[in-house]
């Protein structure tokens, strides 16, 4: 590294964010940027640690260290060069993913690690501002035509790859506008939907074709992709987990996905049938305390919530690393987002009863229970209620964010393709039962990460491009290597 002491002369610092109170005004994002000498800065504190268990820690394999050092060194170009070898989608990665590679660096043993995915960002968008960042289409095409099925995160690293080996590329999507998850499930002020259209301007411009409000199976015939060489399955993992209990069908019980996603086309200016869901006014609970429940929570403040109560069924994390996640695995530590800093009740081992409505059906409040959890050497924890903490929420409106339990069956069962028990896709090395159809991203893994999508799509890529050419060029894992065509 160019700066071997620099852990030791400058203190993390991440971005600062617009005020509360103005920014639940709006649906932007609300980073402050940091000046170029103080990301500078932050690159420099990346150590000569011998071993970079950041790289592990990374799903996609990023060459963590080598950018950073060029952050560093001021060499911006060249960090855009080294990220995007790896990385097909930074800009999305540099917001929204947890960040592992941060959890597993080596100076996060005794001071806070290195701000990877800020830099991430910041790498990125220099590179779009200064003009770096453009098409790359390729040279000489194999003639062979693939189909990919759902333009997600996974669906887009596979299409960006098979287009760089040569192919000819179309990307089916059900909804009205490509971006899958990206564009409909994550709110705006974490991904502001002018980042996801210019990354699809440019794959445009390199030749893939995209194709959307065509759902495969139903409005499109699956005797239609007879005329491609190979498809891949990225269609994601969509059936939505919910709690069964009395009451659940009352009106006013929603799930998350629906709520974000009707004001995402809300603040797109996009039309929809249904009836308004609008947390305006209301006692807002939210049922779940992963990054939906925060995402719910954060849309529900900005659109001007009476109250808004958070739920979780397992105990509350610690506020540092637990023992049983030492260094370098994830740790099991209290999550406090920036939706949760601007207002929300949250409670822990509460469990769900009933959803209680009025005489038309209407929710008017939900019944629940405190619980907590028997463990017992070699078993499985077992949920237990305490007796006498039975409780009555008044609300008018419940989000359900559960996550989802796999990946929808409609389209396997047409295809023909082997499910496990979660009825997620089998796909040895990707490649399904059916030799020229393969799967990637959740809809193969089960409900997971963005970057662990991307790397999916990756991967299932050059397994594509072997089975049609008998060899591939494109990288392997950790290896930033593109191929020259």
């Amino acid at each position: 590294m160019g700066k071997i002491t620099g852990f030791k002369e400058f203190e993390r610092k991440n971005e600062a964010y617009v005020p509360i109170k103005k920014r639940v005004q709006n649906y932007k994002e609300f980073n402050i940027p940091l000046k170029t000498k103080e990301v500078e800065q932050q690159g420099s504190r990346c150590m000569d640690c011998g071993v970079p268990f950041c790289h592990s820690g990374c799903p996609l394999g990023n060459l963590i260290p080598d950018f950073n050092d060029m952050v560093h060194k001021g060499k911006w170009e060249k960090a855009l060069e080294i990220l995007h070898s790896t990385n097909n989608f930074p800009e999305f990665t540099g917001r929204l993913c947890p960040a592992p590679c941060e959890q597993a660096c080596v100076l996060g043993i005794i001071k806070p690690p290195i701000t990877i995915e800020q830099l991430e960002k910041y790498i990125v968008e220099k590179g779009f501002k200064q003009g770096w960042i453009v098409a790359q289409p390729p040279t000489i095409r194999t003639g062979k035509k693939i189909a990919i099925i759902g333009s997600g995160p996974a669906g887009l690293a596979t299409a960006q790859q098979l287009n760089r080996a040569g192919h000819l590329v179309s990307v089916f999507e059900r909804d009205n506008a490509i971006g899958g998850l990206l564009r409909y499930g994550i709110p705006s002020f974490k991904l502001e939907k002018e980042i996801i259209d210019r990354r699809i301007d440019l794959l445009k411009e390199e030749g893939i074709k995209f194709y959307t409000n065509i759902n495969v199976g139903v409005n499109y015939s699956i005797k239609k992709l007879e005329v491609f060489d190979a498809i891949v399955l990225c269609g994601g993992a969509t059936q939505r987990r919910t709690i069964p209990v009395k009451g659940i069908n009352s009106k006013g019980v929603i799930q998350a996905m629906t709520f974000l996603k009707q004001q995402n086309k809300r603040n797109a200016g996009i039309t929809f049938n249904e009836q308004d869901i609008l947390a305006t006014d209301k006692n807002v609970i939210v049922i779940g305390g992963g990054d939906t429940g925060s995402d719910c929570i954060g849309t529900a403040n900005r659109q001007g919530a009476k109250t808004v109560t958070n739920f979780e069924i397992m105990p509350k994390p610690p506020v540092d690393r637990a023992e049983t996640t030492p260094w370098p695995f994830w740790p099991l530590k209290l999550k406090t987002t920036s939706s949760h800093e601007e207002g929300c009740d949250r409670n822990w081992l509460i469990s769900t009863k009933e959803f209680i409505a009025d005489e038309n059906g209407i929710l008017k409040a939900l019944k629940t229970v405190n619980v907590e959890w028997i463990y017992e050497s070699g078993k499985r924890p077992i949920l237990k209620e305490i007796k006498g903490t039975e409780k009555n929420w008044p609300c008018e409106l419940v989000l359900l964010a559960l996550g989802f339990t796999g990946p929808e069956a409609a389209l396997s069962k047409q295809l023909g393709i082997k499910t496990d028990a979660r009825s997620n896709y089998i796909g040895n090395e990707y490649q399904t039962n059916i030799p020229n159809i393969f799967t990637a991203g959740d809809m193969r893994r089960g409900q997971s990460l963005i970057v662990w999508a991307i790397s999916e799509g990756r991967e299932a890529a050059r397994k594509v491009d072997e089975y049609l050419m008998g060899y591939s060029c494109l990288p392997t894992k950790g290896n930033g290597d593109l191929p020259s065509l």
